[in-house]
């Protein structure tokens, strides 16, 4: 037997629309993005929370603070999805 669908029926429920997230220059680190999107409180646990979360950029996995993130990017993170704009 063939299985069609890469996702299943669960994970079509659990996908939502990204929040989208305004920038007004040419880019902006994923660190400072954190911050921005309300993730974590200040710079300094940007470190912390990429050691210990899953995020993914564009669907693969990032964990560099400093990744330089541009309009259209798509970050996930904890069951939530964000588009820079």
């Amino acid at each position: 037997m063939v299985q069609c669908h890469s996702r299943t029926e669960t994970d079509f429920f659990m996908i939502k629309k990204p929040v989208q997230i305004k920038i007004t220059s040419e880019f902006i680190t994923l660190g400072q993005f954190l911050k921005l999107a309300d993730i974590i409180h200040s710079g300094g646990e940007a470190k912390l929370y990429l050691a210990s979360h899953s995020v993914k950029v564009n669907g693969e996995d990032e964990n560099r603070r400093g990744r330089k993130l541009r309009t259209t990017d798509v970050v996930e993170t904890e069951n939530k999805a964000f588009e820079i704009k």
